[in-house]
């Protein structure tokens, strides 16, 4: 009866901490050698502390979106660089604690690199910070590209999830080289069926994205 107990609840933290919600995947398992640093799991971010939801580095997006990324890597490789992502599938809760942090006018860590012209209280106005986000429904992601022999970051003309007219994609005031850099992610995204966000060069949607009105809260673990 003992070894049964034990089979039973070995099976059991299987299933509950294994299983991912139907038509979402772990994306390392299509794409081994994608470059992964989802910002919210550390503190590298506009809030300066690691997110609630975010319990480990696993990328985790719907199958679909998965396998056009896939050929989005693929392609870029023939050109010696790779793609890097920074988020992908974001729980509710994530969402929530963006909230309750932009309610709290005191709390500016990291103002000074990711919205330095922006008055916090003006996030929910501006729309830097909602309710509900495309990211909870598995099928956006944000990403840069990198050299494939350095691992470099290529200049995009801004940071990451930078909040303001920097992160625009056809914001002028960049140089050359960072408005190609920037064309050729919106190029190769593009052409493998995502769409783009016209304020953040580095966020895109899968068309078609297979669960338009459903917003998850599983965590990421």
């Amino acid at each position: 009866m003992k070894k049964l107990f034990i089979y039973l609840f070995l099976f059991y933290c299987a299933f509950s901490f294994g299983q991912l919600e139907k038509g979402f995947v772990y994306v390392s398992d299509i794409i081994p050698d994608l470059e992964v640093e989802l910002r919210y799991y550390t503190s590298n971010n506009f809030v300066g502390t690691p997110i609630n939801g975010y319990q480990s580095n696993k990328l985790i997006l719907t199958e679909e979106t998965a396998n056009k990324l896939k050929l989005v890597h693929e392609e870029l490789q023939e050109q010696n660089l790779c793609l890097k992502v920074y988020d992908g599938y974001r729980p509710q809760q994530s969402v929530n604690h963006f909230i309750r942090w932009a309610k709290d006018l005191n709390d500016t860590i990291n103002k000074h690199i990711f919205y330095p012209e922006v008055k916090k209280k003006h996030l929910f106005k501006e729309q830097y910070i909602a309710s509900r986000s495309g990211h909870s429904r598995g099928s956006t992601v944000d990403l840069t590209i990198i050299d494939g022999n350095t691992g470099e970051v290529l200049d995009m003309g801004s940071v990451y999830d930078f909040f303001g007219q920097q992160s625009w994609v056809n914001y002028k005031d960049i140089t050359d080289k960072q408005r190609a850099n920037r064309q050729l992610l919106q190029t190769m995204m593009l052409k493998h069926g995502f769409r783009n966000y016209s304020k953040e060069w580095w966020h895109f949607t899968l068309r078609g994205e297979p669960y338009p009105k459903t917003y998850f809260d599983f965590p990421i673990k």
